[in-house]
């Protein structure tokens, strides 16, 4: 499998990730004390949320951004 290219800002991996980490604790903190179903969906959600912010930062790959053909001024190449 190839590793997908990097398409993401250094500052903005790092936001992603803390952002991501504070996003599952956060979610795991108040799912224990889910007092309805819908409540501990959107609490699952959040957790999921977080998750994909983790990946994404630490991957360094939006797949958003590639769907977009967006890319960051900082990374982009001068031909």
């Amino acid at each position: 499998m190839k590793r997908p290219t990097i398409n993401i800002t250094p500052a903005e991996r790092l936001g992603r990730l803390l952002v991501g980490l504070v996003g599952v604790i956060g979610g795991l903190v108040l799912l224990g004390s889910a007092g309805s179903a819908v409540v501990a969906g959107l609490e699952v959600l959040l957790v999921l949320a977080g998750l994909d912010l983790i990946v994404t930062g630490a991957l360094g790959h939006c797949p958003l951004y590639r769907k977009l053909g967006y890319t960051p001024p900082s990374l982009r190449r001068t031909a």
